[in-house]
């Protein structure tokens, strides 16, 4: 779905015939350093990668493998995002910003999947390789797309919510987004798995918040004083489930209802230690960050990336979290 063939930017050309030549090169060098083809003024190639946002320490994980893949394979990498995943147009302005600037390849995690599509069709046609990252998009423009399998993912959280609260009762889930695939995913993997293996559970509501740790604590707080009886509850990312935390806290149930979350983030981590969650999926951010700058430099090589790479995921709680192979990729 996603193959394209692979773009290399070529140098560009500037014809004169008169004296004036020399002036005209010299400005053309000058307008080369402040765009693609080493972004800052040097000779590496340049990644731009513009992210969902920096709300949740789980970008400032993904950031940090991406200048782990940049210092190994020497490339220049800028990395931003929106201070909210709330906010589309900052992003799509983000991503008009970085085009702009020409780089050699161009990372993008979608906030909203269609919204995005024009300017990644502006990037192809410019000959810029784009990666897609954390969350697909429904284009074939991307040559590939890092992230992890969100529909297994939400799947296995909602195998441990039926394993763990007997596969009877009346459980929620609170979404952080339904624009982004990655959001959509996420509740729908779950609400799948629960209606087609464990139809004891009744799923009595499902909203959304924003990724928002305050909205998602007051969406958390709605859903719990409209089902006292409520048996288990599921947030989707590190706000939303930080969000369920906060409000079972608030309302004193914790220890009264499952609580499954996903990605970590200290709030979450400390939530598992004391009970109040009874675990998480983890993604590999730091994976995530790598793998992309590795596909965008083999895509500005001309070599062949694979349409998909899986960056993986696991089921944590308190007896798995120190694990060597799931803590290396929990943060805090």
């Amino acid at each position: 779905m996603f193959s394209q063939p692979r773009f290399r930017k070529s140098a560009p050309q500037y014809v004169a015939a008169t004296a004036a030549a020399a002036l005209l090169l010299t400005l053309g060098a000058c307008s080369s350093d402040d765009g693609g083809g080493g972004g800052e003024g040097g000779d590496k190639p340049y990644v731009a990668l513009v992210s969902k946002g920096f709300q949740h320490q789980f970008w400032q994980a993904v950031k940090k493998g991406a200048d782990d893949a940049a210092a190994e394979l020497d490339v220049e990498v800028t990395f931003e995002g929106p201070e909210t995943e709330t906010e589309v147009d900052k992003q799509l302005s983000m991503l008009q910003t970085a085009l702009d600037k020409s780089p050699d390849a161009l990372g993008f995690a979608a906030l909203d999947s269609e919204a995005s599509i024009p300017l990644m069709t502006d990037a192809q046609s410019r000959g810029i390789p784009v990666i897609a990252f954390d969350s697909g998009v429904e284009s074939d423009v991307p040559v590939t797309t890092v992230s992890t399998d969100n529909v297994a993912a939400a799947a296995e959280a909602a195998k441990h919510m039926a394993e763990l609260t007997g596969g009877e009762g009346k459980i929620a889930v609170l979404g952080h987004d339904q624009t982004s695939q990655t959001g959509q995913q996420r509740v729908s993997g779950f609400v799948d798995y629960i209606e087609s293996e464990a139809p004891g559970l009744e799923i009595v509501d499902v909203q959304y918040a924003g990724g928002d740790q305050l909205k998602s604590a007051d969406a958390a707080k709605s859903i719990l004083q409209a089902n006292p009886d409520l048996v288990g509850i599921y947030g989707t990312n590190e706000g939303a489930a930080t969000g369920v935390v906060k409000a079972v806290q608030e309302l004193g149930k914790a220890g009264d209802l499952t609580v499954i979350g996903f990605d970590s983030g200290k709030a979450q981590l400390d939530a598992i230690k004391d009970g109040t969650m009874a675990g998480a999926i983890t993604q590999n951010p730091v994976g995530i960050g790598y793998e992309t700058v590795k596909a965008a430099v083999a895509a500005i090589d001309g070599e062949q990336v694979e349409p998909e790479i899986d960056s993986g995921f696991f089921w944590y709680d308190k007896d798995t979290m120190d694990d060597p192979e799931i803590a290396e990729v929990l943060y805090e």
